[in-house]
């Protein structure tokens, strides 16, 4: 388990790849853009934590390969509609979203 929360992280380094026995990684409360695609080749992560960050792109199809996966938190993200519409029926493991927020009316 790898606990990196709050630590400011815009990106992570192509070393996490050799992490090969890890399960679980915090990355809430950072300031990532972006799904750290790193991850995707660590093949035991089981829990991604994500949440509080600025992830509007998910790369699914990568997410998709990942076996060992049973949860994603990208709670407090703001998440692209169309990333919400295809994560959905394409990941077979549990996706944490914060609600769509209503668009205002003019």
């Amino acid at each position: 388990e790898l606990n990196l929360s709050g630590n400011y992280l815009h990106r992570l380094p192509e070393e996490v790849t050799s992490l090969l026995h890890l399960q679980a990684i915090n990355l809430s409360r950072n300031r990532f853009r972006r799904f750290p695609e790193p991850l995707a080749a660590v093949p035991t992560l089981e829990t991604i934590d994500l949440e509080e960050n600025e992830i509007t792109e998910v790369p699914v199809e990568k997410l998709a390969s990942m076996t060992a996966l049973r949860s994603l938190n990208l709670q407090a993200n703001p998440v692209a509609p169309e990333v919400r519409l295809l994560v959905r029926p394409l990941v077979p493991f549990d996706l944490l979203l914060s609600p769509e927020k209503p668009i205002p009316k003019a």
